[in-house]
């Protein structure tokens, strides 16, 4: 730091310093006024978007006749089947309709919400997708199922990029993984409560001539509503509208944010360069790739685990009570390898460990590796990427086009492979071949910059010079200003 301020100019407009343990204090308390609720938004979206596959486990069953006992509730099932088509590829066609619809709206979705206030964007989307959950238990035809599961999509689209560029508003980028990891965690703990709960709701079969898939729709639907009206009155905008916080607590975080990774500040006014830099920015595009090396193999397992376990000779209710195991240990990994990995600041070694080891892994820890990646992956874009809206939009563009990857996964585990599923297995490997491929490349481009641009500091201090650049221009070059370091 001490090269530094002999090269750059640095804003002496500093707050009075925290103690280690008031800097902890105020920690804590963002952390319980913004995760919770942020946790309890995913772990819903993730259970809603998911939930298909409960309904396609039993319709599984019917087409294959593997039940020895088919009661009344399952026989009434059995004629819904039967009017919405769903034979041969049509379950994975719906899986598709979500992604096309997510992925599309997600690139835009963080412009709209630093323009709409997150306190009123993310909960409003939140009542909307409740809404499409709970119609989508009264669907009749296959028709109708598709369409509701695209308008799922559009709905959801806002919630996981919004939420990450959010986080990224609040927290030092070395502070950041943990948090992600926290709010993603809530999603491996959907697919155990999801498990469960399918267990317990699939015996309100019958009642109010409902079947049991349909409850789920309903009641997860209803919740998730709630939920999005509690969640109005508790989400804070912006470190500035912090009143849970004192003055002094206040105006640290804001310095300690500004700051974070550049000695004059981050650029927070809008402007279309930005959007042009995101978009011409060469770290974008690999880490696209890693993130899909990432997202489509955690998609495949999430909809076709309970399927691929009960082609193992399980009964309907035992496969779905085992799908819970691999979700609890994901979530418990996850959170220690984000901890240590913003200990550590760093990204790339604990994010390739888990993939290296995915591709030998065999199905009942498969998914693990991909949980335990994913936080890193998205907190590492967001680390690299100076500028506000220039986060922003990089951030929705590799969630929004790496979750293509997502409908790719929808359709490779096709019923006429079962049981064994070679070729959605040796597709789910090819992905995670990229990330083995593209990680290495990323961490070798972002080290010769640093060094670069470490030697170049060198040089000039040991000739006396100063940089030539004013502080606007230095803010405005964001990530590619010579005081910028990438995280490795």
């Amino acid at each position: 730091m001490d090269q530094l301020e002999e090269v750059f100019s640095v804003d002496e407009d500093v707050p009075r310093a925290l103690s280690p343990e008031q800097e902890k204090q105020l920690w804590r308390k963002v952390d319980l006024r913004l995760m919770p609720i942020l946790s309890f938004m995913y772990l819903l979206a993730f259970m809603d978007r998911g939930n298909i596959g409960t309904f396609s486990r039993n319709l599984t069953c019917l087409l294959h006749r593997r039940w020895t006992h088919i009661n009344e509730g399952n026989a009434k099932l059995d004629g819904l089947m039967t009017q919405l088509h769903l034979n041969g590829d049509k379950y994975n066609i719906a899986l598709t309709m979500f992604f096309i619809s997510y992925c599309t709206f997600e690139c835009p979705s963080n412009l709209v919400l630093k323009l709409l206030r997150p306190s009123r964007y993310l909960p409003a989307i939140m009542v909307l997708w409740g809404i499409v959950m709970t119609c989508m238990a009264f669907v009749k035809t296959y028709p109708q199922l598709v369409a509701v599961r695209f308008c799922l999509g559009f709905a959801e689209a806002g919630l996981f990029p919004g939420v990450v560029y959010y986080l990224t508003l609040w927290y030092p980028r070395h502070m950041l993984q943990y948090r992600v990891g926290l709010f993603f965690g809530a999603a491996t703990l959907a697919g155990a409560f999801s498990g469960l709960l399918a267990f317990g709701l699939g015996y309100m079969g019958g009642i109010d001539h409902l079947e049991g898939w349909s409850w789920i729709f309903i009641i997860e639907g209803l919740i998730t509503i709630v939920g999005g009206c509690f969640a109005f009155f508790v989400i804070v905008d912006f470190p500035s509208d912090a009143t849970f916080l004192t003055d002094a607590e206040g105006a640290y975080l804001i310095w300690r944010k500004k700051y974070d990774s550049s000695t004059v500040g981050e650029e927070e006014r809008f402007a279309l360069r930005h959007i042009v830099a995101a978009l011409t920015d060469w770290q974008l595009y690999l880490h696209i790739l890693v993130y899909m090396s990432i997202v489509g193999p955690l998609y495949g397992i999430t909809f076709f685990l309970p399927t691929i376990i009960k082609n193992f000779g399980y009964s309907t209710a035992t496969s779905q009570l085992l799908t819970v195991p691999p979700y609890v240990v994901s979530s418990i990994v996850l959170v220690i390898v984000a901890h240590y990995s913003d200990k550590l600041k760093n990204r790339s070694i604990l994010s390739s460990v888990p993939t290296f080891f995915c591709s030998s892994a065999t199905l009942s820890i498969y998914r693990t590796p991909q949980m335990v990646s994913f936080p890193g992956v998205v907190a590492w874009l967001g680390n690299n990427l100076a500028g506000q809206y220039k986060r922003a939009v990089g951030l929705s563009m590799q969630i929004g086009i790496g979750n293509f990857s997502g409908a790719i996964a929808a359709n490779i585990y096709l019923s006429r492979d079962s049981p064994r599923y070679i070729l959605g297995h040796g597709l789910e490997i090819m992905f995670v071949g990229i990330g083995i491929i593209t990680l290495p490349i990323l961490v070798f481009l972002y080290k010769r910059i640093n060094d670069q641009r470490d030697e170049d500091l060198r040089q000039r201090v040991e000739r006396g010079e100063k940089l030539g650049l004013t502080v606007r221009e230095l803010r405005d070059l964001g990530d590619r200003a010579p005081d910028f370091r990438y995280t490795l």
